[in-house]
């Protein structure tokens, strides 16, 4: 049974050809906060966990042993949505960075004021002031 302690339950898990660099992109310019970082003995990451808000994605070097590594060996690029309260200036700090960005904030039908971004590997990362499940 999932928990409803208000823990978060889904963990959105991303594999990286270049890990260290996502992890310099999320937090300098996406404003994620490293929670936890663990390098192998090659200097990959095995296993990272940035936070932001009450979420948290983890993250990890490709090319690793593993059945969840081989599983993901050719996966595509993954999209995340993260709930934040001050869209514009979060996008101002990601256009700062040099972010690619693929839909400035705008205003959505629903009520939301969203806008959208590309990792340098590809994969798009959402960030909008709605939030899934909450009344309003």
């Amino acid at each position: 049974m999932a928990r409803t302690d208000g823990v978060p339950t889904v963990y959105p898990t991303i594999l990286y050809d270049d890990a260290k660099a996502a992890i310099e992109v999320l937090t300098r310019a996406l404003g994620f906060t490293a929670e936890a970082v663990y390098e192998g003995e090659d200097g990959s990451v095995v296993h990272a966990e940035l936070s932001c808000g009450n979420g948290r994605v983890m993250l990890g070097s490709k090319g690793r042993e593993g059945v969840f590594a081989s599983a993901l060996a050719g996966a595509g690029p993954a999209g995340v949505y993260v709930v934040l309260d001050e869209v514009d200036e979060h996008h101002a700090r990601a256009v700062e960075h040099g972010v690619e960005i693929l839909m400035p904030p705008t205003d959505q039908d629903y009520g939301s004021r969203d806008y959208m971004a590309r990792d340098p590997e590809g994969n798009v990362w959402s960030f909008g002031t709605y939030a899934p499940g909450q009344a309003g």
